[in-house]
């Protein structure tokens, strides 16, 4: 009996021990967040069909968080001096104000909220409406064009219902979800669907990564919620696929991973802090590796590697196929460059690749893009910072640092310091769509640039 008592002693202090060492090794040194997280779950509705699924718990707790939206935009509209002369009546003068709506979710008891860049883009004025019919005054705190997230704030008298954020990489195909918006002010609404697709790229130049599914999701919705089963937030709605402009079938969402990740960013910097693997190149296919003579057929081949790049510094090489970042497979750049935005300069990066028929791992610190040198046919560019946006009144372009190619030398005086508009008459609005159109021309090939130049002047030129 005594053997038994000692026996159960020391299981107790060995468990002890164990919890112990858990809640001081692991959970202290976890990364803390402002915002809401939901811990893993292995709790998953696997084989269910929709009528045995309950979805009423995540729609309870859903609703609540997901605001309505109104963006007022106050323009100025010039007078008409035809009208003036000839009818001695103003036409049409004057300020007018334009009411665009949207939804948003609500992500922190003191009223942060995260919605759509485009819900709220060019706004003087905006307000919220919560699930329970109360209006607030919002402020915009920081946006990210490119993803398409805003962050807003609201002061309440009283804390607020908000969504604790799901791990996104973890959802999968086929999995249910539902769709929550406040489109007309009518308090939230509710669809369910599941996950049709993950790491969709709607733009053809790897920048962003969708959630596509098939819940119903129509305009204004855009901004509201995106949720699992147990009512964790896995995206933001963001658009939808349609020739009509209704909801035809396909609806896309920003993954929360990503979202959570701009939003900290926004709380903390100001801004989005992006770091940057630097390595350009293309996903695999069966024709795409049969033309480069190598095995695999999903990954990123790797074509170039940046100076002063993180993977120039880890050790990847052009020829590379990576296969994995961390623990998660890279079947081409919108999954690679889906998980990367979700990390930081300095972050260091598990890359898996394949080289020479062997799979290598690497350690690769990510890079502040602005410290890398992107070259692209002769031009060394880099993204137009916020002094010659706001000084040229532009949104979109990229600066040319550098002429590195000797037959635009003739041009360099001109084009040094310049700022690329467009590409032959399709615009710039990235640093990849600008490699992809110059990379796309050959040494022989003659192209067309616009350019505003540093003293203001916007010039066309054939090189």
């Amino acid at each position: 009996m005594k053997n038994l008592a000692n026996l159960f002693f020391v299981s107790l202090l060995s468990g002890a021990t164990t919890l112990g060492a858990y809640k001081l090794f692991i959970e202290n040194n976890a990364p803390q967040s402002k915002l809401s997280i939901a811990s893993e779950s292995f709790a998953k509705n696997v084989g269910l069909g929709a009528e045995n699924v309950d979805f009423t718990v995540a729609a309870d707790n859903a609703v609540h968080t997901v605001v309505h939206v109104k963006n007022m935009t106050t323009y100025n509209v010039p007078s008409d001096p035809f009208m003036e002369y000839f009818f001695g009546q103003r036409g049409g003068g004057g300020q007018q104000t334009q009411v665009g709506t949207g939804s948003g979710v609500i992500i922190s008891e003191d009223g942060y909220i995260v919605t759509n860049n485009h819900v709220i883009q060019n706004a003087t004025e905006l307000e919220v409406t919560l699930n329970n019919n109360k209006t607030y005054k919002a402020k915009l705190i920081g946006t990210d064009s490119k993803m398409d997230i805003a962050l807003l704030k609201v002061d309440a008298n009283e804390k607020l219902p908000y969504a604790t954020f799901g791990n996104s990489d973890t959802i999968k195909v086929g999995e249910w979800v539902l769709a929550v918006g406040n489109p007309y002010n009518l308090t939230s609404t509710v669809t369910a669907g599941i996950v049709s697709a993950k790491a969709r790229d709607l733009t053809n130049n790897g920048i962003q990564s969708f959630i596509q599914t098939d819940a119903a999701v129509n305009p204004g919705n855009s901004g509201g919620a995106l949720v699992n089963t147990r009512g964790e937030l896995v995206g933001i709605n963001t658009m939808i696929s349609s020739q009509t402009g209704s909801y035809v079938g396909y609806s896309f969402a920003v993954p929360s991973n990503l979202a959570r990740k701009i939003v900290e960013d926004l709380m903390e910097f100001g801004n989005v802090q992006r770091g940057v693997l630097g390595v350009e190149g293309g996903e695999l296919n069966g024709n795409s590796s049969k033309e480069l003579g190598i095995k695999e057929t999903q990954g990123f081949y790797v074509n170039k590697v940046y100076k002063n790049s993180g993977a120039e510094k880890g050790g990847i090489r052009k020829g590379d196929v990576i296969t994995q970042l961390d623990n998660q497979k890279v079947t081409g750049f919108a999954t690679l460059s889906s998980y990367i935005n979700t990390k930081r300069p300095n972050d260091i990066v598990k890359v898996s690749v394949v080289r020479d028929g062997n799979t290598v791992t690497l350690s690769v610190p990510l890079t502040k893009k602005e410290l890398v040198n992107y070259e692209y046919n002769g031009f060394e560019l880099e993204d137009i910072d916020v002094a010659d946006k706001k000084r040229f009144r532009l949104s979109s372009g990229v600066k040319i640092k550098e002429i590195t190619n000797e037959k635009f030398q003739e041009y360099a005086q001109e084009l040094k310091g310049s700022i690329i508009l467009a590409v032959d008459g399709q615009k710039i609005t990235s640093m990849e769509q600008a490699s992809k159109l110059l990379n796309s021309k050959s040494e022989t090939q003659k192209f067309r640039i616009e350019v505003i130049t540093q003293d203001g002047q916007r010039l066309q030129m054939l090189l």
